[in-house]
């Protein structure tokens, strides 16, 4: 069977999300879980998005639009035109038809070492090579980047806020490095957590300054609550969009992502209401953690990354949280096993994940200090 296989897809490690509730609950007979590993939002989903999907139930026979009205109700939106739209099964989803569309068996792609999980998994899956530079203070080295472009660059992936750093660049920095950038080589710009940052008047909103050769990414599955359903969105000349719509799958976005995706954009109550919790979760947990005398990496998204100085550390923190119900993400899987990823949850949540870390701090500072004793 391996030789039906390719030799990159064989040593593929796949993405592996973070643990669920139910797990961890039979892994350890515990009755009340918290999970703060997956940037999901505590709140649930829209309402008004809950209310829509109930509404297509009865039409689940008849095929969607293939996201049709979404994007007629995106263009409006965001005031574009619907042939610069394009939708699908969340914003991986079309990460993955960009893989699919534009990069040839001689083409290479350039990001960040330790990028989004997700992304590693799709541009490795394509055989091609997959090249990075070190981070700059957790933030993406833009200068290293742009003097790493060869010939065979095709794809440059960054993303605004960064998952799993939190960090972002802003407006200048952007434009310095996009003057280093050949006309032939796709930017994606992947905004998963636009939202969160959008008031930040150094943040730049990649709406606000097109380009013909980046593409922009956005998601419901954060501030929206719409993780479960899978629906993103993106933006770009329409050229692109035009060969992108040759790869999508046909019907994708589902009827009821498509409806719940229309109808979250009308419900800026419960925007309003998330980003106010998270401003108020991120400020307690960040406090917490600095209180504690952990490091926390600035961020400007609905979590927080906490480097620590061993991968024995980070693992100890970790597992000890699970013991006690509480769930983190290790990021082990995204290249950087001395860090632990926390999303902002409830105001509860996070006060009984900080009391969770106060109960295992020694153990975590015992490997930090074994590990320099070691050395």
């Amino acid at each position: 069977m391996s030789r039906l296989v390719p030799p990159y897809i064989e040593t593929l490690e796949p993405y592996r999300p973070g643990l669920d509730a139910e797990t961890v609950r039979r892994m350890y007979g515990l009755e009340r879980i918290v999970k703060l590993a997956s940037n999901e939002n505590p709140l649930g989903p829209s309402p008004l998005a809950v209310e829509a999907m109930r509404r297509t139930l009865d039409g689940l026979n008849l095929y969607p639009t293939g996201g049709r009205s979404l994007r007629e109700v995106l263009a409006r939106e965001f005031e574009t035109k619907v042939e610069n739209v394009i939708t699908g099964s969340g914003s991986e989803g079309i990460m993955s038809n960009i893989i699919r569309t534009f990069l040839c068996d001689d083409d290479e792609v350039l990001t960040t070492e330790a990028a989004f999980g997700g992304f590693q998994v799709l541009a490795r899956s394509r055989g091609v090579a997959y090249r990075t530079v070190p981070y700059r203070e957790w933030r993406y080295d833009l200068p290293a980047l742009a003097a790493a472009i060869t010939e065979k660059t095709k794809i440059i992936y960054l993303a605004n806020p960064n998952n799993p750093t939190g960090t972002i660049f802003t407006r200048q920095e952007f434009d310095a490095f996009y003057q280093h950038v050949p006309t032939r080589v796709l930017i994606i710009l992947d905004e998963a957590y636009f939202e969160y940052a959008q008031t930040n008047p150094r943040y730049p909103d990649s709406l606000h300054y097109r380009y013909d050769n980046v593409i922009t990414l956005r998601t419901y599955s954060k501030v929206y609550g719409l993780a479960g359903v899978r629906i993103g969105y993106g933006f770009a000349h329409e050229a692109l969009i035009e060969n992108l719509l040759k790869v999508k799958l046909p019907f994708e976005p589902s009827a009821v992502a498509e409806a719940a995706g229309i109808a979250a954009l009308r419900d800026r109550e419960f925007l309003h209401h998330t980003l106010e919790l998270n401003a108020r979760a991120q400020r307690l947990l960040e406090g917490g953690l600095r209180e504690m005398g952990f490091e926390v990496t600035p961020s400007e998204a609905n979590f927080v990354m906490v480097p620590l100085r061993n991968e024995a550390a980070a693992r100890t923190l970790f597992e000890e949280l699970l013991r006690q119900g509480v769930i983190i993400r290790h990021l082990s899987g995204f290249g950087l096993p001395h860090c632990v990823r926390i999303s902002t949850g409830t105001t509860e949540q996070i006060e009984i994940c900080l009391e969770a870390i106060r109960r295992s701090r020694e153990r975590v500072f015992e490997e930090e200090h074994n590990h320099v004793s070691r050395a």
